[in-house]
C-alpha cells in the first residue's frame, strides 16, 4: 500500500529566513507509543522556532534536518498509538510538539499524549494553537518565580510586563490581572489602546524618554517585571524595582545568564531570573479553562494558510506582530 503524503513546509540546514522554507509533500507520520497522530486544523508561531532555524540556540535545541519547524498546534485526533489511555480519534485537542523534532508547519503531526488535552467546543482551534508557548510561559513566569497567586488571594504586587503586545507579553497583562497584580506595561505607541483593553492600569511607549527609562508613571516600584522585549540592560530595570525586585527574562541571552551569576555570587536582592520554560499538560489545561470561560482571551494579530506559511514565519522575524500568528491548513 502506498504511503498517504502531506503537504509540509521544511528547511534543510541553519539560517535563510523564510526565503529557506521549502514546500514539500512528505509521508504522514505514524504515532508510536504514548502518542497521538493529528489532523492539524491550526499551528502558532513563536519567536523561539526561527531562532532555532538561525541556529541562536545550539548547542541546546539541535536541529536534525530537514527540518518541519513549529510546536503549538490544534488538531482532530486521527490514530492513538500503543498506551494511550486518555484519547481516541475525533478528539479535539491542543498539542505542544517537541522543539527538538517541531513538526507543526504540516497537515499532519504525531504529538506525545502527556502534552496534549482536550479542547472544549467554545475554544476555536486558532485560540487553542495560540496558548502552549506563549499562554504556559506568562503563566510560569507569573507563577513561579514572580510568586503571584492568579485567583486574585495573594498581596498585590506591582509587575512591569515590556513588549505587552506581542504573544507572551499579551497574556502576561491578562493572568497578572488575574491575581490582583497593578500592572505597568511597555509597548509601541500604536498598541496602546490595545493593551489598555488587556487590563493594563499604565502604558509607555517604549520609544518616549519615559518608556525607555521603564519608570511608573505613578511613581510605582515593581516586585516583578515579565520582560519580553530584548535589548534592555539590567541597569535599566534596576532603579524601578522594589528592594527584592525581580526581572523574569524570557528569552535569555549571554548577557542576562551573567548578570544572573553576578547577582547570586553578590547575594542582591534585586535579581535577574532567567526563564526556562517547562511545558506541562495540568498548565495547558489551565489555559485552555480560562479561555474557555472568558477570563483570557487570545488575540490573533493573523492568519496564514499554510500554502503561505512563508509569510507568517517573516512577519514572526519582523517582530511586530499583535498577539499570535496563525497558520491555517
Amino acid at each position: 500500500m502506498a504511503e498517504k503524503l502531506m503537504h509540509a513546509l521544511q528547511y534543510e540546514s541553519y539560517g535563510g529566513g523564510a526565503a529557506a522554507l521549502k514546500h514539500v509533500q512528505v509521508p504522514v507520520p505514524s504515532p508510536k507509543a504514548n502518542e497521538v497522530l493529528l489532523k492539524l486544523e491550526a499551528t502558532s508561531l513563536n519567536p523561539v522556532d526561527w531562532k532555532i532555524q538561525k541556529g541562536m540556540i545550539r548547542p541546546f535545541l539541535p536541529r536534525k534536518f530537514p527540518c518541519i519547524p513549529a510546536t503549538d498546534v490544534a488538531g482532530e485526533v486521527l490514530e492513538v498509538g500503543s498506551g494511550v489511555k486518555n484519547f481516541k480519534a475525533g478528539d479535539k485537542v491542543v498539542s505542544v510538539l517537541s522543539h527538538l523534532t517541531g513538526g507543526g508547519l504540516a497537515e499532519y503531526a504525531v504529538a506525545s499524549e502527556k502534552l496534549t488535552v482536550k479542547r472544549p467546543q467554545e475554544v476555536g482551534p486558532a485560540e487553542a494553537a495560540a496558548l502552549p508557548v506563549a499562554g504556559l510561559t506568562a503563566l510560569q513566569a507569573l507563577t513561579n518565580p514572580a510568586g503571584l497567586k492568579l485567583d486574585g488571594t495573594g498581596k498585590q504586587a506591582n509587575i512591569l510586563v515590556t513588549a505587552a503586545s506581542g504573544g507572551v507579553g499579551h497574556y502576561a497583562v491578562q493572568l497578572a490581572k488575574l491575581g490582583n497584580a497593578h500592572v505597568t506595561a511597555t509597548c509601541g505607541a500604536r498598541n496602546i489602546d490595545f493593551v489598555k483593553s488587556l487590563g493594563a492600569d499604565e502604558v509607555l511607549d517604549y520609544k518616549t524618554p519615559e518608556g525607555a527609562a521603564l519608570k511608573s508613571p505613578s511613581g510605582k516600584k515593581y516586585d516583578s517585571v515579565i520582560h519580553c522585549a530584548n535589548g534592555i540592560p539590567f541597569s535599566t530595570f534596576e532603579p524601578n524595582l522594589s528592594e527584592n525586585g525581580k526581572v523574569i527574562d524570557i528569552t535569555p541571552g549571554p548577557s542576562a545568564m551573567w548578570t544572573f551569576a553576578v547577582k547570586k555570587i553578590t547575594m542582591s536582592k534585586k535579581q535577574l531570573v532567567p526563564l526556562l520554560l517547562i511545558p506541562k499538560a495540568e498548565n495547558l489545561e489551565f489555559m485552555v479553562n480560562l479561555v474557555k470561560e472568558g477570563k483570557v482571551k487570545t488575540v490573533i494579530d493573523s492568519k496564514h494558510p499554510l500554502s503561505k506559511a512563508e509569510d507568517a514565519w517573516a512577519k514572526s522575524i519582523d517582530g511586530h506582530a499583535t498577539g499570535k500568528i496563525i497558520i491555517e491548513p
